[in-house]
């Protein structure tokens, strides 16, 4: 049995200047661009604390959780360090089997693009461009720490952004 909990991190309030300093809506002819700059591993962990005897074979399969988060980090007025964190345990009674956790990043370099759509961006398209690496990793790491490898099923980030906007809103109108 799988278990998901996905959610994404806010953006940071950042608006994108073009070279001259006019604001990018007024940066007339300029398409819009995204350019990776650099994607890495920052951080990964993968324990395996009951080893050897959680390698036994078992009659019913592992509960697994899996816990997606997005971190934008504004570097400049063009620039964003993204961040994809993904956690994933499985458990069998109230034995851990493993637990892997990976911050998969990317720098990148956004231009020309509107200040209203630029936090869907951060948020949608740069973790879009860093999961296929990021699910690589897990599924190596999982499969080197002797257990099937773990695929985690692909992620609609543009779903995970509507829904954190509309929680936003809710807990916005709450306060107000």
């Amino acid at each position: 049995m799988v278990k998901k909990a996905k959610s994404t991190g806010a953006a940071k309030k950042a608006t994108p200047k073009a070279e001259n300093g006019a604001s990018n809506e007024a940066a007339e002819g300029a398409a819009p661009s995204m350019n990776v700059l650099a994607q890495y591993v920052k951080d990964f962990s993968f324990e395996n604390p009951n080893a050897p005897n959680s390698l036994r074979p078992r009659e019913k399969p592992p509960e697994i959780s899996i816990n997606i988060n997005v971190n934008p980090n504004p570097m400049s007025e063009t620039d964003f360090e993204v961040e994809l964190k993904l956690e994933a345990k499985a458990v069998d009674g109230d034995e851990i089997l493993f637990n892997v956790e990976l911050v998969y990043a990317g720098i990148f370099r956004m231009q020309n693009i509107p200040a209203q759509t630029l936090q869907a961006a951060v948020l949608i398209e740069c973790p879009r461009l860093l999961f296929p690496f990021a699910r690589q990793i897990m599924a190596d790491a999982t499969r080197n720490g002797s257990f099937p490898p773990l695929m985690i099923d692909p992620v609609d980030f543009g779903q995970l952004f509507q829904q954190k906007m509309a929680e936003q809103q809710a807990a916005a109108a709450t306060t107000s």
